[in-house]
């Protein structure tokens, strides 16, 4: 008898992603959308030999599994779980292996759900993230203390200028951070969120949904990984007086971040061009729709602005 031994995914950096977000499966979709599932199951068998074309999340991705790949200083390892998490149904999930295949991409896990919602399985596999174009999805996820966006599909892909980087940007209330100085600016306004920070600047803000995600990136960093390298934005509306919060929060967390944009406000689209990021996350649909024209982008349904 073959002894099989067991399989972990512990220590790894787990990525859950629906075949929408890692794919460009809009055509398809209509088709789903505007006849029955079996429709659209046929219209995937017949493209199975197919490429899909890459999908918002397709570069945080492949860079991310990079990490696994061995360099002239780290031999290769596993950092790095990618697993499809779909509302597909198993004969459309054959097609998204073969476009993983297809780019190069070693993703070996999937479930596949036919409608279902593909949330639950999150806690069995301990996922650090997760990528979704559905939004009760992504909402049950975060509910269940898992860091998850909805990804737009409209968004821009990822520029291919920084090969070796993985780069994320972060909003920082509601996401990074509690909701906690977002609703006393909901409900008092900005001169009362100014002097509710200003007065609370060495006490570190609590944990938001994403604070997770944000510390399994920087161990990322720090293990040997050949040439991949990680960098990481704080972009946020919050200005001066109000920042020094937001750094001290970090510096109690013991986690860094490479730059950090205080905005006061500014749209942030423009400043993300020029960051370049292979996915930006912020809890309100304007700046998602400000940035989606720019870069790959993902709304997190968290904090009192998404009750």
């Amino acid at each position: 008898m073959i002894e099989v031994m067991p399989v972990s995914l512990a220590g790894q950096l787990v990525v859950a992603i629906s075949s929408r977000a890692l794919f460009d499966f809009e055509e398809e979709n209509r088709v789903f959308e505007a006849a029955d599932d079996r429709a659209y199951m046929q219209l995937q068998l017949e493209r199975l030999e197919s490429a899909a074309r890459p999908g918002v999340a397709f570069s945080l991705v492949r860079k991310l599994l990079a990490f696994n790949a061995a360099g002239e200083s780290a031999p290769a390892q596993q950092r790095v779980e990618v697993v499809i998490l779909s509302r597909n149904d198993p004969v459309s999930g054959m097609r998204v292996f073969r476009s993983a295949q297809h780019y190069g991409l070693p993703v070996q896990r999937g479930v596949f759900t036919r409608g279902e919602s593909p949330w639950r399985y999150l806690k069995p596999l301990a996922a650090n993230l997760f990528l979704s174009t559905n939004e009760a999805d992504v909402r049950s996820a975060l509910a269940a203390g898992v860091p998850a966006a909805r990804v737009f599909p409209q968004s821009a892909r990822a520029s291919d200028a920084h090969p070796d980087e993985v780069r994320i940007a972060f909003d920082g209330d509601a996401v990074l951070f509690s909701d906690e100085a977002e609703q006393v600016y909901q409900r008092a306004g900005l001169d009362a969120f100014q002097s509710h920070e200003r007065e609370r600047a060495a006490t570190p803000l609590a944990a938001g949904p994403f604070k997770p995600l944000l510390l399994a990136l920087q161990r990322l960093q720090h293990e040997p990984a050949g040439t991949m390298r990680i960098r990481t934005a704080l972009v946020t509306a919050r200005s001066a007086p109000a920042h020094e919060r937001a750094i001290r929060t970090l510096m109690d967390w013991h986690i860094e971040v490479d730059e950090a944009m205080f905005l006061g406000g500014l749209p942030k689209g423009a400043f993300l061009r020029e960051f370049e990021p292979d996915f930006f996350f912020d809890d309100q649909t304007g700046h998602i729709e400000n940035a989606a024209p720019h870069v790959p982008a993902g709304h997190v349904a968290a904090g009192v602005t998404n009750a």
